[in-house]
């Protein structure tokens, strides 16, 4: 008797562990708000795995759509990733925490380079550099041999009808400037209508302007030339050997999207977690040889695969630099290219 009475004790108390188990604190969660597949997630499950944690993750389409979702009071994110134009007039509204370091310490490996010459938030101050891409043009070289490397392709009508360009209208407009000799920053009236103009002739060529369809429309011969994202088109092109890229000479767009902690966060140390884990050179490798973006961590070259220690995509020539351009906020003088880019969906 005695025996059973230990026994059912003994069964009745493991129950209530399991029921208090059950019952007791969840997991933390990081809310994480950021662009479609940009992150390797199996590196996300080995984050959760190393911190006892869940992530979430939600997805936004533009700047613009995530800095009006936040300002209009939306709340619950740990972490976010704008683009670093956007992420400094989030800074310069009181939006984000300041950075503190001392919970970054891989933030040492962030390039130098990068930091000192074209990173708006140069000390990371409020923002660490996640991937750095650029615009550039992909073609079908077994249709069309090489072209030439210049924004001017756009005006061939021979290809009428099979060329698209980016449903951006930064970097569209963007492109018109570069052609005509202007930074992409430009807001002088003069230089703008010069580059609607140019646009204009350009767009009696384009099949659409388009972000996403783009990728599948180069690869399958609806489409024989392309603007796009570096990061898309390389894993495209990786795919498909009838299929080349080239940067026109005039200039390109450059940007880097920044991980930052808006100042409403509710979980701001598994937060700076998540950013340090990610600047780790063994984690930045595979995250890049997923993204097909380059990371600022030039160390993580030491752990990518042999095949991909001189991807153009994952490390950027130094000449790019030369030639390349941050997309910058230009506060009232935004509504210009607003104008210009309703003027020429319209027309």
């Amino acid at each position: 008797m005695k025996k059973y009475i230990n026994t059912f004790v003994l069964a009745l108390s493991a129950l209530a562990c399991v029921i208090l188990t059950a019952c007791g604190p969840s997991k933390p969660t990081l809310n994480v708000y950021m662009w479609s597949d940009y992150i390797d997630l199996d590196l996300v499950q080995e984050f959760e795995r190393q911190n006892n944690c869940k992530v979430v993750i939600d997805i936004f389409d533009s700047n613009e759509f995530m800095y009006s979702k936040l300002k209009a009071g939306g709340t619950g994110y740990d972490v976010i990733l704008p683009t670093t134009y956007m992420a400094k007039v989030m800074f310069d509204q009181n939006m984000l925490e300041k950075l503190d370091h001392s919970k970054l310490p891989n933030c040492q490996f962030i390039n130098k380079v990068y930091l000192n010459s074209i990173a708006l938030d140069k000390t990371m101050q409020y923002s660490v550099p996640y991937m750095l891409g650029f615009t550039c043009v992909a073609y079908n070289k077994e249709k069309l041999g090489t072209i030439p490397e210049t924004w001017d392709v756009f005006s061939n009508e021979k290809y009428a009808g099979k060329m698209t360009m980016l449903n951006d209208h930064r970097e569209t407009i963007g492109s018109a400037l570069f052609f005509t000799g202007k930074s992409m920053n430009t807001t002088d009236d003069v230089a703008l209508e010069k580059a609607k103009n140019q646009l204009l002739k350009w767009k009696k060529n384009l099949a659409k302007f388009d972000n996403e369809l783009y990728k599948v429309g180069i690869q399958s011969g609806e489409f024989l030339i392309v603007q796009g994202y570096s990061g898309d088109l390389f894993q495209v092109l990786a795919e498909s050997p009838h299929l080349s890229y080239m940067c026109p000479k005039e200039g390109i767009s450059m940007s880097c999207d920044d991980w930052v902690i808006p100042a409403t966060a509710q979980n701001k140390d598994l937060a700076y977690k998540f950013i340090n884990f990610l600047c780790d050179p063994k984690i930045a490798a595979k995250n890049m040889e997923f993204t097909c973006y380059c990371s600022p961590i030039p160390e993580a070259r030491k752990f990518v695969s042999e095949e991909n220690k001189n991807h153009p995509g994952m490390f950027i020539a130094d000449e790019l630099y030369k030639r390349a351009e941050l997309i910058r906020d230009l506060g009232k003088d935004n509504v210009k290219f607003n104008k210009i880019w309703d003027a020429i969906k319209s027309n």
